[in-house]
């Protein structure tokens, strides 16, 4: 199985914040109007802020080996 990476898109994000209030890790973080994840942050790949977020700015890929 594939090792899953977070990635959120800053041109695509518009700064809603929902991806950061549905997160059950709080590891996200809104900076400057645009969504980012928190240093040293506990985000466990469950993709619920993928599914939220209107813009499909945030996202999980497949990491690259």
């Amino acid at each position: 199985m594939a090792n899953k990476v977070l990635v959120i898109e800053p041109s695509w994000c518009k700064g809603c914040g929902i991806c950061a209030a549905v997160c059950p890790k709080g590891a996200l973080e809104l900076v400057g109007e645009k969504a980012r994840l928190k240093p040293d942050n506990d985000c466990v790949k469950c993709g619920i802020c993928e599914m939220h977020c209107p813009d499909y700015a945030v996202y999980l890929k497949n990491e690259e080996a």
